[in-house]
């Protein structure tokens, strides 16, 4: 027999809930406000059919562009052959999360800010804002005066039965 492919094939592990997390979604889903420009992950929740995008965005961090009552709209990527087309589609809230992929750039802009402030205030230099990767350790000398120097050779391998 041909072998089907689904609008929600190869998805019993992907839209699987998790452990002690089956049953209608909380209220909190609900109760989330979303504005146009959030950031949010597309996570399919199995529990609601309704809305459910399809398997392809599942995981997908978009941009909101719309809202309506009970769904919103998402700006996502998606590579086709050789380009990134933009996608807008519908998803209800129940398949959407506030996203997180932003919180490190907003502290880190805000710590900027009052890096400088404090700079300005106390008539310092500019100050460097750059991450910093932890630069090389300056260079060491290793003495053998009071050591004795071991070669390791891999020692042939034996079968034992």
């Amino acid at each position: 027999m041909p072998r089907s492919n689904g609008y929600r094939c190869n998805t019993r592990d992907l839209f699987s809930r998790p452990f002690r997390q089956h049953g209608m979604p909380s209220l909190q889903t609900y109760l989330t406000v979303y504005k146009v420009g959030d950031y949010v992950d597309v996570v399919a929740n199995s529990a609601i059919q309704k809305g459910m995008p399809h398997k392809y965005y599942h995981g997908k961090t978009g941009v909101v562009w719309s809202v309506t009552p009970r769904a919103v709209g998402v700006e996502l990527n998606k590579k086709v052959g050789n380009r990134i087309m933009k996608k807008r589609i519908y998803v209800r809230v129940e398949h959407v999360q506030k996203s997180k992929c932003r919180e490190h750039f907003l502290t880190r802009v805000k710590d900027n800010e009052a890096r400088k402030r404090a700079a300005k205030e106390n008539n310092e230099a500019k100050v460097s804002l750059k991450r910093d990767p932890g630069w090389p350790v300056g260079p060491k000398l290793v003495r053998t005066k009071d050591t004795s120097i071991e070669n390791v050779t891999p020692t042939l391998y034996e079968f034992v039965v």
